[in-house]
């Protein structure tokens, strides 16, 4: 096992690493930029090293720094994370070659699965069911010709990225040019790399993925299916396990099919197989993220397993021991919020000070945090705080425990989503497990169409 690892990161998953590392006895190290100087994972780490100013090219994204503090502080692993430098082949190759282990994929199973064509082109070899798309785009025109193949709506996505960004709904060949060019320019920024690939734009769908976790001795592990449907702008804010649109017969398919892929690919940590469902149930795959996912609590959950503890095991080499029928069978139903500082309605970043900070508690209530009360919130990264998680013996009763642990969550001195958790948990899609990916885009224009015709409702 590792004597010292150092994490990556910052916010709430820094923390989550953190604490997975004391359950094994592990020392830690935290890194942070000049304004995260006095974050909640740099106080609670055993050593802690500044790597350079606000600017996350500067110092999260800075892989001299990171490698510098790990062998300043004789660390002989990192970790990660999510974001950042989670998904860099390249990141991981340096970790490796400076004598040390990087905890999340191997580079070339990372490239095999990270680059979103070579994944599909592994989807087809293992039976994943694929949409009809395009092989690399070479320019505009080029993208025009495969939307008319592929048939519109069609969506754009960049081929090294993920969260959002790079992708583009098309419907109008007209429009084709101008949405190529956008998307390129934010995927060159945002991943260091443009090309841009096609696929078919499924109108409204669900959105599934499924965990993963391997070892490696051979041990792969699905570890059920987690409904992500509840995104604003490809970006998740509800999640939760096990998905009410699966039934046993397609969880049980999808599950031989995922495992048969990643144990021939020589996959050895955690991953999700991301999936669209369309109107008649069908599932497509759509990418594989070869990191821990922000959602894995609930996950972790229904099964009972520590996946940041397993994933650190494994990439110390040990051999997992887990039971895959005890595992995969859902235990109950869990939920996820993720808490931001936003504005709940126009969804602007509302970075500052938090005044006031009081988490929820009780009985099935966890709370993923990196904030307390007194902390100022940087502008300079992502807007997640916390993430509410809430387990229960059945849906019907993880909706009631969540909504009590969202009135129960006190945070001041900024603006927080925790409004408009509260709006989505009383919709109507939520309710009856009805909602899709542009649920949430139909909830805020209903709000927007009620407050230029309030009368129009009364």
């Amino acid at each position: 096992m590792f004597r010292k690892v150092l994490i990556a990161n910052r916010g709430e998953i820094a923390m989550r690493v953190l604490r997975a590392c004391r359950e094994l006895n592990i020392r830690t190290v935290a890194v942070h930029s000049d304004v995260d100087a006095l974050a909640l994972h740099v106080r609670f780490a055993d050593e802690a090293v500044c790597i350079g100013p606000a600017p996350a090219a500067k110092s999260y994204l800075h892989i001299p720094a990171l490698i510098a503090a790990a062998e300043i502080t004789g660390s002989d692993a990192i970790h990660p994370g999510y974001g950042f430098l989670s998904e860099s082949a390249a990141f991981a190759e340096v970790v490796q070659k400076c004598g040390l282990t990087f905890i999340g994929p191997t580079p070339s199973a990372m490239l095999t699965w990270g680059d979103k064509l070579t994944a599909r082109e592994a989807a087809v070899r293992f039976g994943l069911p694929l949409l009809p798309g395009s092989e690399a785009l070479t320019s505009a025109e080029h993208a025009a010709a495969e939307a008319k193949r592929i048939g519109f709506p069609v969506i754009l996505k960049a081929r090294g990225g993920g969260g959002g960004r790079g992708m583009r709904v098309v419907k109008r060949i007209e429009d084709i040019q101008r949405a190529y060019e956008a998307a390129t320019a934010e995927a060159a920024s945002a991943f260091g790399n443009p090309e841009m690939y096609l696929e078919h734009f499924v109108e409204n769908p669900r959105h599934i993925e499924f965990q993963v976790l391997a070892d490696q001795h051979g041990g792969v592990w699905v570890l059920g299916e987690r409904e992500c449907s509840l995104q604003r702008r490809h970006q998740k804010l509800i999640e939760e396990s096990p998905c009410v649109a699966m039934n046993d017969e397609i969880r049980s398919k999808m599950i031989e099919v995922i495992r048969r892929a990643v144990l021939e690919t020589g996959y050895t940590t955690l991953g999700t197989l991301e999936f669209l469902m369309d109107e008649t149930g069908a599932l497509y795959f759509m990418e594989m993220n070869t990191r821990v996912q922000v959602e894995h609590p609930v996950t972790e959950m229904v099964t009972g397993v520590d996946l940041v503890v397993q994933q650190i095991r494994a990439a110390a080499g040990e051999r997992l021991d887990l039971a895959t029928k005890e595992v995969w069978q859902p235990r109950g139903h869990a939920i996820e919020c993720r808490i931001a500082a936003e504005d709940p309605e126009t969804f602007i970043p509302w970075p500052g000070t938090i005044s006031e900070y009081h988490p929820p508690g009780g009985a099935g209530v966890r709370v993923d945090s990196g904030v307390y009360g007194g902390w100022k919130v940087p502008s300079a990264y992502d807007s997640l705080l916390a993430k509410v998680i809430v387990h229960a013996p059945d849906r019907d009763t993880a909706l009631q425990r969540m909504r009590g642990a969202l009135d129960e969550f006190i945070i001041t001195g900024i603006r927080t989503n925790i409004p408009l958790h509260k709006i989505l948990l009383d919709s109507e899609e939520m309710r009856s497990a009805k909602m899709t990916t542009r649920t949430i885009e139909h909830i805020m224009a209903e709000r927007r169409s009620h407050r230029r015709h309030p009368s129009d409702t009364e």
